[in-house]
Parts: structure tokens; sequence; C-alpha cells
């Protein structure tokens, strides 16, 4: 089975920045949708022409977690209580979505982060996406001020403890995701920078003696830290550095994280299996996304990154077993 860690929903037209315009003043808008309403962009042509689950079907996904397109989550605006009305009314989307579709899909929840309120104020959504949407796991963006607004702490700061204590409780992994940015980087170098920053600052903590079982999967490949691991090597094994020094070297303590596969090239994907290995990667395509494009070389599209995986002569069976389905199957308690 080929489950897909890594998705991202397509929402109907009739949904649409809920309380922007009016900033909230007028009340929450009720979500009226029908399941035909639901469906059809799942159905319809998008990136490539062809529809979110044509591109699926085409390269042999068996199974995709769905959550809302980071970039549209729009953590920074004023007053709050917009945000939430917005990511939970995506979340609903997505609880629908995945009804309509219960072999192909399941839930991963955003957050309603918002730079001007605690963690906690979210926690509550994740809650009711996990207990009452049966959903997996969450988005977690890394930086809810999305430019706008001065960063959040690293994600070592007690800032985020609540959220990694309800995380441990509910038995959910979070995929960090940044969001849209405002700034002098584009918004896809911003993804690697926010991705590579999180890793450290996890790694250099004491998260993860604090909270031994939660489960933090990184996007895209991990940012750039598995390809600049033997810089990090250097630095930090030296003692003192890291909370973690006294009982392991940063090559073991890397593996406490999760990577997903989201990259467009085989050597990056080669180097990434070898360097984490395929204990900690699992299969993620973000397909239909960024990666819908074919390759000027190849003529092939770039996110089916099964295929490029699929050309790595030395992984095992075993390996790829862990990669395409039994480190998801663990990480998220899927029963398919």
């Amino acid at each position: 089975m080929i489950i897909d860690c890594h998705g991202h929903n397509l929402t109907p037209r009739q949904f649409g920045g809920i309380g922007f315009n009016d900033r909230g003043a007028h009340g929450r808008p009720p979500l009226h949708l029908t399941e035909e309403q639901l469906d059809a962009p799942l159905n319809q042509p998008t990136f490539r022409g062809e529809s979110l689950i044509q591109q699926l079907q085409a390269v042999g996904t068996d199974m995709q977690l769905l959550s809302p397109r980071p970039i549209s989550m729009a953590h920074h605006e004023q007053p709050a209580k917009i945000v939430h009305w917005h990511v939970e009314d995506q979340n609903t989307i997505i609880a629908g979505q995945v009804k309509l579709h219960q072999d192909l899909f399941r839930g991963m929840c955003g957050l309603p982060q918002n730079p001007k309120e605690p963690i906690t104020a979210c926690l509550e959504e994740l809650d009711r996406c996990v207990n009452e949407l049966g959903f997996v796991g969450c988005l977690l963006n890394t930086d809810p001020g999305e430019g706008w607004f001065e960063p959040a702490p690293a994600l070592g700061d007690e800032y985020w403890y609540p959220l990694y204590e309800k995380l441990v409780e509910l038995d959910v992994p979070a995929l960090i995701h940044p969001t849209q940015f405002v700034g002098r980087e584009p918004y896809t170098l911003h993804f690697i920078n926010e991705e590579s920053i999180a890793i450290i600052s996890l790694l250099e903590s004491r998260v993860f003696l604090d909270f031994p079982t939660l489960k933090i999967i990184v996007s895209h490949g991990g940012g750039a830290i598995p390809y600049q691991m033997a810089r990090f090597v250097a630095f930090y094994d030296r003692p003192g550095r890291r909370a973690l020094d006294a009982q392991e070297r940063f090559e073991e303590s890397v593996k406490r994280v999760y990577f997903d596969t989201c990259l467009y090239s085989k050597d990056a994907l080669e180097l990434l299996l070898k360097v984490i290995g395929p204990d900690n990667c699992l299969f993620g395509t973000e397909r239909p996304g960024t990666g819908s494009a074919n390759d000027p070389k190849t003529g092939r599209p770039m996110d089916d990154v099964k295929g490029l995986i699929d050309e790595i002569e030395w992984l095992t069976d075993e390996d790829r077993y862990k990669i395409y389905e039994g480190n998801a199957r663990r990480l998220f308690n899927l029963k398919v």
C-alpha cells in the first residue's frame, strides 16, 4: 500500500476567506456545503489539467493524508477569531471530503494559530479534529506571524509545551509545515529555512527529554538539515552544546525526528535516505502542488516521487515497505 503523508485539499469555490472582509463584525457566517460542492474540487481539473484524485491514481497512491493548503490558512489575520473560524471551517470541509472518499483520504487538521494568542488557544480545535472528526494528525506552523509580526519562539521553547502535551495525550504527530510569508524570502525558501530552524531548535533543547514519545515529522525532506549533516555533527558533538549530549550524539538525536520524502529529484531523495535512513522517512509528495510540473529532461511529472524512489537500487523490500507504508501506519495509528 502507498500512503502519502503530505497532501493538501482543494476547497469548494463557495468557500472563501470568511470574515476577512468585515473582520468578523457581523458574526460568523454559517458553513453550508452540499456533498456535491465538497466533492467537486477533488474531481475538477487542476494544476496539470487533471483532478486531484486523477493525479493520485495516475501514480498509484492508495491513500493520502489531506490537510489545508498552508498558504491559505492566513494565521496572521486579525482579530484572531476570524483565523479560528477560517481554519475550523477548512477542517470541517476536509472531514466531509474524507467521508466521501474513506478509502482514499484521512484528515490532517490545520491549527488556528495566531501571533496574538498563546498556543493553548488552538488546542480545542486539535481535540475536536482528532476526537470528533477522526483526524490522524495536524500541521504545525513555526511562524504564525507570517512576516507581519515578530516570529514565534523556536520550537525548543516552553511556549510550545502545551501543544506537545496535547499531541502526546492524543498520540498523534505534527507535520511541521510553514505557511505564507511577507518579507525577503520567497515562500518556498521560507519553508526550507523554517524547517531547518525547527529541527535544530528541537535537538538543541530538552523537548525530547521532556516528551520522549512526541512525534514530529518535518516537511520537504527536513529543510537543509540532512544535506548539511556533517556541519551539525562537527558543531554539536562537543560536550555541553546540547541537553541531549549526555546520552547521544547529534547523529542519533536526529533520528528522534521524522522526515517526509517531498523532494523532486532522485539525488536529493537518495541523500535523504542515506543520511536519515528508511526507518525515519515517510512517503510524501504534496501532489498536486508545487512539484506539479514536468521535468524538462524526462517529461515525467516531478512530483511522481515514488517513481524516483523506485530507481534507488540499494533500497531493500523492507526499506520500501517502511517508507511507503509501515512508518505512516505506525506514526499515524492508521487502521486501513
